[in-house]
Parts: structure tokens; C-alpha cells; sequence
């Protein structure tokens, strides 16, 4: 039986094997900007990052091999890496729960049961607060505004209220709400390779969040004027139940594996009772749609994990921790220590 595959030991201190990570940063951001700039609305999204991150990792390649080391083994050991196998497992989880709560119903119930309970004066807020629990309950920012973006306007256009307004609240709850979700991808990516807890990362993350949160709330209150609310049409408040489980367990500091497990299970019970539309073949395939959406996510944890070994492997890491440590002794108090 083959030995497993280990990761190289770090060799000397060397600058020059962190310009792979600088390489992958200058093209990735620096096509986002370039396409930006020419009036691409996702100018981002034309050099998607798994593939950007590329002619990093073959610069890695070679100045790995450069020093005598075994440049494939550490790229795969890397990427194999426990940590990011299970980065990628709950990015895999997290993707299929959201699509699964969506198809069922779940983010509709939330917004009609969150409107319906609003008085007229205070529907701007509301809106606020439904996209931050949306989001914060899926882990994604995008996907909540796409989700409750078309219920909003079709409230505000009832309402007789302003769209951009409207429009303000559900993308400044869903950026808030994403901020503090513990099935975000950016939250379990944090927390894995910091190695912290994600409730940890919530707590503090409240600290800072929750005074925007406020004074936005303040703002949309007095900005917004008094409107007849015209609340979607009923849903069954079971439909709601999978992402208060789902929050509920993620605080209390269950393993985040099961509690998205748990999440998928009862998303689709809820599912299967709520009416037969939804069957077996239904949720299989949200299942795998869910797995769809995090599929550039995913590649970009397991390269990144290759590149960071190599980056190691050839010293990087030494350098850097070296000329963080040189300037720590030259340096005292929290504001070096902040830089």
C-alpha cells in the first residue's frame, strides 16, 4: 500500500515564493476592475477565480521545484488537507439546504409572515429585518436578495412606497444578515482555517454589526412613510421551523455538519407536508442544485489549500512570519499589533 501523501516541511525563509498569492490577487482583481471599468455590470465574474488562480499555481509549481521539492505531492497534499475537505463538505451542505428551504416555500413564509405582522408605519424596517433573517438563516447575501428582491417591490408598488428605498432595505438586511449567517461560506472558510469557533465569530461579529443594523433601522424608519401593508399570501409557519432549528443548534455550538444535515432533513419534511407538490424526486434534485451553486466556491477552496502548501513548502510562510515577528519587536501596543 502506497504511504500517504504528506506535506513538504517548510524550506528556508524566501520572499519570492509569496509572489504566486500576489500573481492570483493581481489577476483576479485586476481583471474585476479592468471589466469594471469597461461597463461590465459583473465585471468580477468574467475571470472567475478558480480559473485566475491558475498561472499561480504553476509559478508555485516551479518555484517549488526550484528548491527541490516535490511540487505535484505538495500540491495534492494541500488539497487534501483535512481542514479543507471539510470547508468543502459544509460548502457542498450549505448550498443544498438553501436550495432545498427555497423550493419548499421556506423564504416566501418567511416574508409573508414577517410582512403580515407589520404595521404600516414600519415596512421599510421590516423589510429589513426579513432579508437579515433570510440571510442570515441561508448564508448568502446574493441568493437572499434574489429571493425576496421580487416579493419587496411587489409589496412597494402596492404600497405605493419608493423602490430604491425598498430595494436599500432588503440588500442592507441581506449584507447584514450574511455578515453574522454561520453557514456562510466566508464564515466557515474564517473560522476552519483560524481555528475558532463559529459561534465565537458571531459574538464578535455582532459587536460591530449591530450598530449599523440600528442606525439603518433608525434611518429607513424615518425615511419611509406610512403605507397599507399588502402582506404575500399565507404560508404555513412550519415552512419557517428548518431555519430556526438551523440557527438554534449553530449557536449552541453543534457540529456544523449535522446541524446542515438536520437543516435538509427537516427542510424537506416540511416540504412533504406542506402539499403534494413537493416529492422525493423534488428534493434529490434541489439537493444537487444546491451542490450546483457552490461548485466555484468549492474549486477555490481545494486550489487555494494546493497553493498555500506550496506557498509553505518553499518558505513563504517562514518569510512572512519572520517580517511580522521583526516588526512586532520594533513595535508596541494594539495599534501595531492592529497593523
Amino acid at each position: 500500500m502506497n504511504d500517504p501523501v504528506r506535506p513538504a516541511p517548510p524550506a528556508a525563509p524566501s520572499a519570492l515564493a509569496l509572489t504566486p498569492l500576489l500573481v492570483f490577487l493581481a489577476l483576479f482583481f485586476g481583471a474585476g476592475m479592468y471589466y469594471t471599468a469597461q461597463g461590465e455590470t459583473m465585471g468580477f465574474y468574467q475571470l472567475r477565480a478558480p480559473v485566475a488562480i491558475l498561472p499561480a499555481l504553476a509559478l508555485g509549481a516551479w518555484l517549488a521545484w526550484r528548491r527541490g521539492i516535490a511540487p505535484l505531492e505538495t500540491l495534492l497534499a494541500g488539497m487534501g488537507h483535512s481542514n479543507i475537505m471539510l470547508m468543502c463538505l459544509v460548502f457542498l451542505l450549505a448550498g443544498a439546504f438553501a436550495a432545498v428551504s427555497r423550493a419548499v416555500g421556506a423564504v416566501d413564509a418567511v416574508v409573508a409572515l414577517g410582512l403580515g405582522a407589520l404595521p404600516p408605519a414600519l415596512i421599510l424596517p421590516g423589510l429589513f429585518l426579513v432579508a437579515c433573517f433570510v440571510a442570515l438563516s441561508i448564508g448568502t447575501s446574493m441568493g437572499t436578495i434574489a429571493a425576496v428582491v421580487p416579493i419587496a417591490l411587489g409589496v412597494a408598488d402596492a404600497a405605493g412606497l419608493d423602490g430604491a428605498l425598498v430595494l436599500g432595505a432588503v440588500v442592507g438586511g441581506a449584507m447584514f444578515g450574511d455578515n453574522l449567517s454561520v453557514i456562510s461560506d466566508t464564515t466557515i472558510a474564517t473560522t476552519r482555517s483560524q481555528g475558532c469557533r463559529m459561534r465565537d465569530k458571531f459574538r464578535e461579529n455582532f459587536k460591530i454589526a449591530l450598530p449599523a443594523a440600528v442606525a439603518t433601522m433608525a434611518l429607513l424608519a424615518v425615511l419611509g412613510d406610512a403605507a397599507p401593508v399588502v402582506a404575500p399570501d399565507a404560508a404555513s409557519p412550519w415552512l419557517v421551523l428548518p431555519y430556526l432549528v438551523v440557527l438554534a443548534l449553530a449557536l449552541v455550538g453543534l457540529n456544523v455538519v449535522l446541524v446542515l444535515a438536520l437543516g435538509i432533513a427537516l427542510a424537506a419534511v416540511a416540504g412533504f407536508a406542506s402539499g403534494p407538490g413537493y416529492d422525493l424526486v423534488s428534493f434529490t434534485g434541489d439537493i444537487y442544485l444546491g451542490f450546483e451553486s457552490m461548485v466555484e466556491i468549492t474549486l477555490l477552496a481545494l486550489l487555494i489549500g494546493g497553493l498555500a502548501a506550496l506557498i509553505r513548502a518553499a518558505g513563504g510562510l517562514e518569510w512572512l512570519a519572520a517580517a511580522i515577528a521583526r516588526f512586532a519587536r520594533g513595535h508596541r501596543g494594539r495599534r501595531a499589533g492592529e497593523v
